[in-house]
């Protein structure tokens, strides 16, 4: 029996290999596709809001545009 100061070692674990991932062309091929349609689809929303942004700035730009040719329509009025 071991005396009560002394520790046990504990058995070393194995060291557990990963399997290594073999893509077939068939696979590679789908990857590239799915990733080409995830940048195509984020490429899409990115102009969609460029193009929101850009409509909103002109729509300022002429109620901007209206309001002072209107102010300047009452101030000759007076």
């Amino acid at each position: 029996m071991p005396a009560s100061g002394s520790a046990v070692p504990a058995p070393a674990a194995p060291i557990a290999s990963r399997p290594t991932v073999q893509l077939t062309p068939g696979s590679a091929l789908a990857l590239a596709a799915g990733g080409g349609a995830v940048v195509l689809v984020v490429g899409a929303v990115l102009v969609s809001m460029l193009l929101a942004v850009a409509i909103t700035g002109v729509s300022v730009a002429l109620v901007a545009v209206v309001l002072r040719l209107l102010l300047k329509d009452l101030a000759k009025q007076r």
